[in-house]
C-alpha cells in the first residue's frame, strides 16, 4: 500500500464543481483584488473564529509581521516565540527590525513551555508569539496572566490552527491579534499563498489594512510606510468554498488522530500529548522516536511518506547565526528536531490506510 504524506486530492475531486464555479464568478466579474469576494471571506472567516474583525493579506508571513508593525514594535525591542516552530515566527520579528527571543517548548505538546516565559522577558520586551503548532492550542490562561502582569502584547501565530479550541473558544481570539496561514497544505487552504489577520480592535484592523495596501487608506493618500500584502479575489472566493467544509474536514483529521492515539503501541515511539483544555485539528500529526531516521526509511520502504517538522531550529539556521544562540543552549528544540517525525494526517484518508500506518509503526 502506497500512502503519501498529504494528497489534495479527496478535498479537490469532492469540491471540485463548488470550487469551479467560484473560479467563472471572479472571471466574469473581471475584479481580481479588494472586492466582494475578499469582504465576504473576511467577514465568514470573523464570524467562524468568533473575532469581529477580519483582514485578508498576502501570507501567514505577512499577517505576523503587519501585526508588529501595526503596534509599532520594532527596533531594540524583544519579542518572545518558541524555539520549536516553522521560520516564519520568526522572520516576522526580525522584519520589523525587533529581536526574537526563544523560549524553549513543552516536549510532550511541542508548544511553548508557558511556566518558562516570564524568565526570557526583559524590559525590551513588548509581546509573545504563541505558535499552535501542529493544530495544538497553546496554554492560553498562563500565557495571558504573565502578559497582563508585564503589559505585554499577545499576537497568535495560527498559521496551523484553523479551528482549534481551548476551553471551547477558537484560538485566535485571545490576544490582541492573530496571525493564520491559507497556504494550500493548511487545513483551510487556499489554491496557492493567502493569509489573514484576524482581532477585535477596530483601530488596529484598520491599520493593517492600510499596511497591507501600500500604507494607503484610500487611493492615492498614504500615511504609512506600507507593503503590498493582500489576498486577492480568487483566493478568497476559493477560500470561502472551503470554509464552509473545514468543521466537517477538521473532525475526520481528529478521527484520524484518535485512531493513531488509540492504535499505536510501540515502546519506541513517543506519541503526542494533549492537554485537556485543547481541542487540536491536527495539522500534523508528529511522534517522536530515538531512531528517527531509521523509522523516516522504514515507513518508506513500505510506501509511507513522512515529513520532518523541523529537522534545524531556528537558532541553528544559517540566517540566524547573528543571534549567537549556540548548540546545546535550546536543548529541548534540539532534542524534538532530531526526533520528531510526521505521519500521513489529510483529509481524504480512508480507514484502511490509517490502520496499515499503525500496524507498520508497531512492527517497528
Amino acid at each position: 500500500m502506497n500512502i503519501p504524506f498529504v494528497s489534495f486530492k479527496p478535498m479537490e475531486q469532492e469540491l471540485n464543481k463548488e470550487l469551479k464555479e467560484a473560479f467563472e464568478r471572479v472571471l466574469n466579474n473581471s475584479w481580481y483584488i479588494d472586492g466582494n469576494e475578499d469582504k465576504k471571506f473576511e467577514s465568514s472567516f470573523a464570524e467562524y473564529c468568533g473575532a469581529s474583525y477580519c483582514v485578508g493579506v498576502g501570507n501567514g508571513l505577512d499577517a505576523l509581521m503587519l501585526i508588529l508593525k501595526a503596534m509599532d514594535i520594532g527596533n531594540g525591542d524583544e519579542v518572545i516565540v518558541p524555539s520549536n516552530t516553522y521560520i516564519a515566527t520568526a522572520l516576522a520579528v526580525t522584519y520589523v527590525g525587533a529581536k526574537p527571543i526563544f523560549v524553549e517548548p513543552d516536549i510532550h505538546t511541542f508548544n511553548i513551555e508557558s511556566l518558562m516565559i516570564e524568565d526570557a522577558i526583559t524590559h525590551d520586551t513588548k509581546a509573545i508569539i504563541p505558535v499552535h503548532l501542529y493544530g495544538q492550542p497553546c496554554d492560553m490562561d498562563t500565557i495571558i496572566c504573565i502578559s497582563r502582569k508585564h503589559n505585554l502584547k499577545i499576537i497568535e501565530d495560527c498559521a496551523q490552527a484553523h479551528g482549534a479550541t481551548y476551553k471551547g473558544k477558537k484560538v485566535g481570539t485571545f490576544g490582541d491579534a492573530a496571525g493564520f496561514s491559507f497556504y494550500p497544505g493548511k487545513n483551510l487552504g487556499a489554491l496557492g499563498d493567502g493569509g489573514a489577520v484576524v482581532t477585535n480592535n477596530k483601530e488596529l484592523a484598520d491599520k493593517i489594512r492600510a499596511l497591507g495596501n501600500y500604507g494607503s487608506d484610500y487611493k492615492y493618500h498614504h500615511i504609512y510606510k506600507g507593503n503590498n500584502s493582500r489576498l486577492d479575489e480568487m483566493q478568497a472566493a476559493f477560500l470561502s468554498v472551503k470554509l464552509q467544509h473545514l468543521e466537517r474536514m477538521n473532525d475526520q483529521r481528529k478521527r484520524i488522530a484518535d485512531m493513531y492515539l488509540n492504535g499505536i503501541h510501540n515502546s519506541k515511539v513517543i506519541l503526542p500529548t494533549v492537554d485537556s483544555n485543547c481541542a487540536p485539528v491536527w495539522h500534523v500529526f508528529g511522534i517522536r522516536c530515538k531512531e528517527r531516521d531509521d523509522l523516516e526509511k522504514y515507513l518508506k520502504d513500505r510506501g509511507i511518506g513522512t515529513n520532518k517538522h523541523y529537522p534545524i531550529p531556528i537558532h541553528l539556521q544559517e540566517c540566524y547565526k547573528d543571534l549567537r544562540v549556540k548548540q546545546g543552549k535550546l536543548p529541548v528544540a534540539e532534542e524534538i528536531s532530531r526526533t520528531e517525525l510526521s505521519i500521513p494526517m489529510f483529509y481524504g484518508m480512508k480507514d484502511d490506510e490509517v490502520k496499515y500506518v499503525i500496524d507498520v509503526i508497531n512492527e517497528f
